[in-house]
């Protein structure tokens, strides 16, 4: 990567882990006007990443829009889930989030290359689907919630078995996101639906920043890296 290119990555990667911590801290502090203000930031600041990785271009640009996508209905569900009454919205703005995921990560691989890690992730997903509905899953949230663990489990399973495909360090730190992604989501749904957690918004935000980080940052196209298939 060229130094110019790699100083523009390492400013945006610093800018977003700051407006991280600070949307994080200020959850956890109950400054609702500071986390308003600065938890949107943080997608906003990913795209910019993602827009000036010199490696996503050429080859990768339709993978660079992709990515884009993802981080800015990502951007969507985060403004929706600041304000009550608004969920709904937010869970459909992170399903869409999650289908871009998917399209990204389906780019140049067969659909689901590992039977055993989408086994696992179904398993997961059906036992945290379950959790929910005893736990007192409101009844006209069942269906959105039920898609939508079908759309980050395909998401997070896709990942974990290009992972498994590729065996580089990119691909695992990409899977690695995707599979914090889905435990910040079941942290949440945890808390909202089932009891609260303690230090919840530290947990939920923590890991949500940084599996975003990690896709954002990492995330390549097959051919970027010298593979066949593309």
């Amino acid at each position: 990567m060229p130094i110019a290119s790699s100083r523009r990555h390492a400013f945006w990667l610093v800018l977003m882990l700051l407006a991280a911590s600070v949307a994080t801290a200020a959850s956890v502090a109950g400054a609702v006007g500071l986390h308003r203000a600065s938890k949107p930031l943080v997608m906003l600041f990913a795209i910019c990443l993602v827009a000036g990785r010199a490696d996503l271009s050429g080859v990768g640009t339709r993978f660079r829009w992709i990515l884009m996508l993802a981080l800015a209905c990502s951007l969507a569900g985060d403004v929706f889930l600041m304000f009550e009454g608004l969920f709904l919205p937010g869970l459909v703005a992170f399903l869409l989030a999650h289908l871009a995921y998917l399209a990204l990560f389906l780019r140049g691989l067969p659909w689901l290359p590992s039977r055993a890690a989408a086994l696992a992730v179904a398993l997961i997903g059906a036992a945290m689907y379950v959790f929910l509905w005893r736990g007192g899953l409101p009844a006209a949230l069942r269906l959105p919630v039920a898609l939508y663990v079908l759309a980050i489990g395909l998401m997070v399973a896709q990942a974990v078995g290009r992972a498994l495909r590729l065996r580089d360090g990119a691909a695992w730190r990409v899977a690695l996101g995707a599979g914090l992604f889905m435990l910040s989501d079941s942290l949440l749904a945890t808390n909202r639906f089932v009891q609260p957690l303690p230090l919840a918004p530290l947990w939920v935000l923590g890991s949500y920043f940084i599996a975003q980080l990690l896709i954002a940052a990492c995330a390549r196209p097959v051919s970027a890296r010298g593979q066949s298939g593309t």
